[in-house]
């Protein structure tokens, strides 16, 4: 949990410290000053290192979790991730360098990287160690592109990777739990169902034993 909180913490103070705010607004006048050729391509490699991780699993290649948890896991990271980043900018209300809205702190974009390339790493990391690091350089490249496409500001970007990292973190906090509520709902049941004729009387008697 430190990294992402040292993320997320090194993010907000650019409120509280000017100096950090300006060191924003001088990268950003460096990006735009050496014109970086700009890409969409940022939209969709936030969530490569998820579809790696179901491809790899499908060519044989296996995670830690099977397809249900894995799925579980991942669902679970993003919803944590989307309760964090909308209220965030929504209250926040950061403009975004562009000035095209007040929705900048944090990267959602980010976040989504992030949390899909932690995953990765999580599912791999006791398996194959270049496999599970693999995903981040997805990761770092849609946080850059963030920036050089003028959506956002360096400290948007670093918190929102700090979002990314805690909200799969959290995920596989919450794994046990609701893998022992599924063991429980899959647990074969005790419980019998039987028909039963008396005193010209047709009916249906239950058993159950707990």
């Amino acid at each position: 949990m430190i990294v992402p909180i040292g993320l997320i913490t090194a993010g907000a103070t650019s409120f509280a410290i000017p100096a950090l705010k300006e060191l924003d607004r001088s990268t950003m006048t460096e990006v735009l000053h050496v014109q970086a050729k700009r890409t969409t391509w940022d939209n969709y490699t936030q969530y490569f290192p998820a579809v790696m991780v179901y491809g790899l699993n499908a060519a044989g290649i296996k995670g830690k979790h099977d397809f249900k948890y894995r799925t579980f896991i991942y669902a679970s990271s993003q919803l944590i991730a989307t309760a964090i980043v909308t209220p965030s900018k929504n209250w926040i209300g950061e403009m975004r360098p562009d000035g095209s809205n007040y929705k900048s702190f944090p990267s959602g974009h980010a976040a989504t990287a992030f949390s899909t390339a932690h995953f990765m790493f999580r599912e791999y990391h006791d398996r194959n160690l270049l496999w599970s690091l693999s995903g981040y350089p997805f990761a770092v490249f849609t946080g850059v592109y963030r920036v050089i496409n003028n959506k956002h500001w360096v400290t948007d970007v670093v918190a929102g990777a700090g979002v990314g990292i805690l909200s799969t973190e959290l995920a596989y906090l919450a794994y046990p739990v609701a893998s022992s509520l599924f063991r429980k709902k899959n647990k074969p049941s005790n419980a019998v169902l039987m028909p039963y004729y008396q005193s010209k009387a047709i009916g249906l008697s239950y058993m159950t034993q707990f």
